[in-house]
């Protein structure tokens, strides 16, 4: 019971037992001293391991969010509990002395659910009230209200604010949900961070930002900071350094594996992570960069079925060593006689098709127009969804298998 997870996260944040959400990996293993919460990361570099935060690194986070925000409020859980992002609403509710309101996290997420949670909470709220999304929900949202069933989004739009995080969120996206006076405050962090530690490219109160020099690497560090891996002092050390000189001598920093860089107006830009990075011709390409372009490509060359969104992968090629490919979400239901792309069901397995000649010679000299011809993509694809992990990220992984499955050679 949800009710059961308010009171151990109660308990824990007075040095209580750590609440450990999922069960433990190792159970053998034990926790670091002051551990409050054990989470899970997604595995994306691995195996999952599991993470230990503090309760003080809880309460920082809570607390720089609640800073940030303007005020402790009313929070609404749409998300699982068992990734920090959904815990974090817990822990907020938890010190600004309210029960958070909670979806059927075993139900599908619809908008008319979620305006069922969030119009009595809104009613009711004598404060600012508060929600966490990941970007599919959010596309969710917008879809239904663009159907004809605006509630959910209707709802979101008198939240006080409403964070977003989990997975970048596509640009259209963004301009969507502002054109419908939604709050939106982008989030970047991870279960290292105790959840989201830089809002709208801004650090929270108390966290610093540092891009690492011949690597673009983003560095943080501050008082949300993880104690540790449990039973990984290796990967520990790896990814917790302390310096030991220079100005920031004493600093402890968590080492991401996400590259950044600095925006004119001195935010914060994560391009994606390092170890996504595809290598073509011997060219470096950032594929949140990509994606970034793509967003606003997509829907303009092939028409309004695609939403935007999209993955861009490396795959294997003899030429390139690797090849820049696009796997572009397209709406099924804009599909057909009438609309803009005609249909093309996929011609294998793996639920991909591609697009046309024309539409990928467009594509490619739109991306090239901005990024650079090594950035434009070779192939592009049209699937109905993009395969997930954890809370909304998009599985990077499975995109690339797939690709690769389609493209085999087949035996005669």
């Amino acid at each position: 019971m949800l009710e059961d997870l308010v009171e151990a996260v109660r308990r824990a944040l007075d040095g209580g037992p750590a609440v450990t959400p999922l069960p433990r990996l190792n159970p053998d293993v034990p926790l670091p001293d002051g551990t409050a919460l054990v989470v899970r990361t997604s595995g994306s570099t691995g195996a999952p391991r599991e993470v230990a935060l503090t309760a003080d690194a809880l309460r920082a986070s809570a607390t720089a969010t609640h800073e940030r925000l303007g005020g402790p409020g009313r929070w609404v859980l749409t998300l699982p509990a068992t990734h920090v992002a959904g815990v974090q609403v817990i822990v907020r509710s938890v010190l600004a002395g309210t029960a958070p309101a909670v979806a059927d996290l075993g139900a599908p997420f619809t908008a008319d659910g979620l305006a069922d949670l969030l119009e009595p909470v809104l009613a009711e709220a004598d404060g600012p009230v508060y929600t966490s999304l990941v970007p599919t929900q959010l596309h969710r949202l917008v879809a239904a209200a663009d159907d004809g069933a605006p509630r959910g989004l209707q709802a979101l739009a008198r939240c006080a604010a409403v964070l977003v995080g989990g997975a970048a969120a596509p640009a259209p996206l963004l301009e969507r949900s502002h054109d419908a006076h939604v709050r939106v405050v982008r989030t970047y962090g991870m279960s290292e961070t105790a959840g989201g530690c830089v809002y709208d490219g801004v650090p929270l109160p108390g966290v610093r930002v540092r891009i690492e020099p011949g690597s673009d690497v983003v560095e943080l560090a501050g008082p949300m900071l993880a104690a540790g891996y449990v039973g990984d002092a290796a990967a520990t050390a790896a990814a917790f350094r302390t310096d030991a000189d220079g100005p920031d001598a004493g600093t402890r920093w968590f080492r991401t594996s996400d590259l950044g860089a600095w925006s004119p107006d001195g935010r914060l830009r994560v391009l994606g992570r390092a170890d996504d990075v595809v290598v073509t011709g011997g060219v470096n390409v950032a594929p949140a960069a990509v994606e970034a372009e793509l967003a606003s490509v997509l829907p303009r060359v092939l028409g309004p079925s695609a939403t935007g969104e999209a993955c861009v992968v490396g795959v294997p090629d003899e030429e390139w060593g690797q090849a820049v490919v696009a796997v572009a979400v397209v709406k099924p239901e804009l599909s057909g006689p009438g609309r803009d792309i005609p249909r093309r069901e996929p011609d294998n397995s793996t639920g991909l098709a591609a697009v046309g000649p024309e539409e990928l010679a467009a594509v490619r000299a739109a991306v090239t127009a901005t990024l650079g011809a090594p950035s434009a993509p070779r192939r592009v694809y049209r699937a109905t969804a993009l395969p997930l992990r954890g809370p909304g990220k998009v599985d990077r992984a499975a995109v690339a298998r797939a690709v690769r499955t389609h493209e085999a050679p087949t035996s005669p």
